[in-house]
């Protein structure tokens, strides 16, 4: 009677392991990837400007650089920055070298002190961006790094490009299915492999003394979405 028992529940724990074994064989799968990108005008230009100075002791460098950078933090509000807008990304002192070199030599001499001090600047209406860098330039800024264009509001833009990329990964899952001959019966993951982001527009500008205003081109900002998705294929 126990021997028989034992060989009952074993009976029924293959079958049972067998059931389990086919409920959890793996179901085909089409693994695809999209995406998809839209435009959007900027609404304010980022200005990274700002004073290199040199002079025979630090305190000299600071001290000439200083007072060039009061004028260039004067000159941009004169042209409508605002406070909160202005920010320092850069402040440093530093020596500079002669480079004197004999043979199986280098021999290294300060000469000189080099202070740095930059701004980023956010100019909130960016037809104006060319007017900000000449009135930072005429106010001593001899340092321009770049400009960037940016958007505060980018979530209708990016929901958007998420909708496109969406749309056209199911439209490729359909081509994929109809290609090949088989049946999708739903989606059992999907994704957002990447959040794009604006991409920097850099600043095309020449510097000319007789121009009216620095020509600096806002273009567009481009954000871009990528979604994928595991579709199971019917069998």
């Amino acid at each position: 009677m126990f021997r028989a028992l034992i060989a009952t529940t074993a009976l029924t724990a293959l079958t049972a392991g067998s059931a389990f074994a086919q409920i959890q064989e793996p179901q085909p799968t089409l693994s695809l990837s999209a995406t998809a990108e839209v435009q959007l005008a900027p609404d304010y230009a980022q200005v990274s400007s700002g004073v290199v100075s040199r002079a025979d002791t630090a305190q000299a460098a600071m001290r000439a650089n200083s007072q060039a950078m009061a004028a260039v933090f004067a000159a941009l509000r004169e042209a409508g920055v605002a406070e909160n807008d202005m920010q320092t990304s850069q402040l440093s002192v530093s020596p500079v070298y002669s480079d004197r070199r004999e043979p199986g030599q280098i021999e290294l001499n300060i000469i000189g002190y080099e202070a740095r001090n930059t701004v980023t600047a956010k100019v909130t209406d960016t037809d104006r961006t060319g007017a900000v860098i000449d009135a930072m330039v005429e106010a001593g800024a001899n340092n321009i790094n770049n400009v960037t264009f940016g958007s505060d509001n980018t979530e209708d833009a990016m929901d958007e490009a998420r909708r496109q990329a969406i749309a056209n990964l199911l439209a490729k899952a359909e081509l994929f299915a109809d290609a090949a001959g088989f049946e999708l019966c739903g989606i059992r993951r999907m994704g957002e492999a990447h959040m794009g982001s604006p991409q920097p527009v850099m600043m095309r500008a020449s510097f000319a003394e007789d121009m009216a205003a620095t020509p600096v081109a806002a273009g567009q900002l481009t954000l871009n979405a990528s979604v994928n998705a595991d579709f199971c294929i019917a069998e």
